[in-house]
């Protein structure tokens, strides 16, 4: 299995282009802080899939190169959710021929008037999650357009395991709770690479940007997930970072805390090979 990090930003990316908090601000002094939005290319075989179709989707399809330009197809889309970040990148595939996505009924449900408008364009084929990955449910938070309709709880945020039948991964870049399901897919992965939106709970109400906890925003923070990270026995990493967070600055302390506990920031572009 090889996978391709795409991507490491939460909604907006950094910089995000109405802010001018130190992260953004930084990331316009400094081109090496940017990230862009959260995605990844996982191979296993001969099949390349693309997990969560981003506002960069052309320049991230462009910067692997598993995904050599095909007219005659476009590489399957697998979602965690339906939060725009994850799923706009699919207006800018229109281009295909067709497009294959796998997610959930909930995600697909809220996924229904975008559908609608690709259809005169690239018509979506749609696939059950379990054709491509293990979708393990980690959170009921509806994307805010689709509060109406669809299941109540179920199915609208999943982490995903991909296996080859020797090498395991788990990508989670959304995680409201940290289930005995999923502490069980962790303990048992080769690479996790999990939801590292906001560095404490106080963040997004600190900083201006919400009036609510980032538990409340359906991200668990770092500080609440990083030493039951750090008793995983695989390799960790965190990715969706927000523009807030700490860790979007390369030289702030908070690396060196994840560091000691053998813990790694996801980099934009990064191949990792299990």
């Amino acid at each position: 299995m090889r996978l391709q990090v795409l991507g490491t930003a939460a909604g907006g990316g950094v910089p995000q282009w109405n802010c001018a908090c130190p992260g953004c601000s930084g990331a316009r002094a400094h081109p090496s802080w940017r990230r862009r939005h959260a995605g990844l290319a996982v191979q296993i075989a001969a099949r390349v899939v693309v997990v969560n179709a981003t506002p960069d989707i052309a320049a991230q399809l462009e910067d692997c190169p598993w995904l050599e330009p095909d007219r005659a197809g476009a590489p399957p889309v697998v979602l965690t959710d339906a939060e725009l970040d994850h799923t706009l990148g699919l207006l800018r595939m229109r281009e295909a021929a067709e497009l294959e996505v796998a997610a959930t009924p909930a995600v697909r449900h809220a996924l229904g008037p975008l559908e609608e408008i690709l259809r005169p364009y690239a018509p979506i084929r749609w696939h059950d999650l379990a054709g491509f990955a293990e979708p393990i449910p980690v959170s009921g938070k509806r994307p805010r357009y689709a509060a109406e309709g669809g299941p109540e709880d179920a199915g609208w945020v999943s982490a995903l395991r991909f296996t080859d039948g020797t090498a395991g991964l788990v990508y989670a870049p959304a995680m409201g709770v940290w289930s005995p399901e999923l502490d069980a897919a962790f303990a048992a992965a080769d690479c996790v690479i999990v939801d590292g939106t906001f560095w404490d709970d106080e963040e997004p109400r600190r900083t201006g940007i919400s009036s609510k906890t980032a538990t409340g925003m359906g991200h668990l923070p770092i500080e609440a997930t990083m030493e039951r990270l750090a008793a995983l026995p695989g390799r960790r990493l965190y990715t969706h970072l927000n523009n807030t967070n700490p860790l979007v600055d390369p030289g702030a302390e908070h690396h060196k805390v994840l560091a000691e506990l053998g813990i790694e920031v996801a980099a934009d572009g990064m191949v990792i090979e299990l």
